[in-house]
């Protein structure tokens, strides 16, 4: 059934558990439930009215998007050569601990341009890693292409989460460790924005005709997949959720 009448009946049915025993609401009368019954049946029900809206709402917030991670394996994701043994999967998460690797998005979706990406992240004290977006697979080194934005909340790097790192940098962008964050990324001809739990943390145009940021990082729009890092071995960091919607 679609979700909107599950929904809808789910309302009804409380209504009716809470009328008295004069009254009659569809679906059924409550005269033939005892009061004590009635009382639980109308906790649980009111339980899975709350429990069903908050889902719904996030289902109507998410649609357009599609999951770039089934939360079980690396289907659609390369490792990079280098220290592959930095990057695993647990309990519905990509976990990083390790040596520098990069993992890249090798799906279908890729290559690409204009997006709305999002991706639930925490990291653990001290800890340092990275968005790419707009890049290409590299089996090692740190990527060149693309921009990164970048995950840090207590690293030394004074570049903290959320910095389109090496262009528009973020001092504190109010977030702790072992808290889980929604980071959002989204580009839209040559706009970037870089979004921490609904507020705006970078705003970025980038100049028409931009060079290269040097020989080793390009650090300009073009298209690409998106890569995920591995910073050092002291640097764990869980994501999950990840999931990206196209744009015009």
């Amino acid at each position: 059934m679609p979700a909107a009448p599950v929904f809808v009946f789910i309302r009804r049915l409380a209504f009716s558990l809470s009328c008295s025993n004069d009254a009659f609401v569809p679906p059924f009368s409550p005269q033939l439930i005892s009061t004590p019954m009635r009382t639980s049946l109308l906790t649980l029900v009111t339980t899975a009215v709350v429990a069903f809206s908050a889902v719904f709402t996030a289902h109507a917030e998410e649609e357009g998007f599609t999951q770039l991670f089934d939360g079980k394996t690396l289907t659609n994701w390369k490792k990079a050569t280098e220290n592959p043994d930095a990057w695993k999967v647990e309990d519905g998460m990509l976990v990083c601990a390790g040596e520098r690797c990069h993992l890249f998005y090798s799906g279908p979706l890729a290559p690409f341009k204009n997006f709305h990406f999002k991706a639930d992240v925490k990291t653990t004290p001290g800890s340092n890693a990275g968005i790419y977006f707009h890049t290409k697979y590299q089996e090692t080194g740190w990527p060149k292409f693309g921009y990164e934005c970048q995950v840090n909340i207590t690293h030394k790097d004074p570049k903290k989460t959320s910095s389109l790192y090496g262009v528009e940098n973020i001092a504190d962008p109010g977030l702790k460790d072992n808290q889980w964050y929604t980071q959002e990324i989204i580009v839209k001809d040559r706009n970037i924005k870089l979004i921490v739990n609904g507020k705006v943390m970078v705003d970025y145009t980038e100049p028409e005709n931009k060079p290269a940021f040097d020989k080793n990082f390009e650090r300009r729009l073009g298209e690409g997949t998106f890569g995920l890092q591995a910073h050092d071995p002291k640097s764990v960091v869980y994501f999950k959720n990840l999931r990206v919607k196209p744009l015009k």
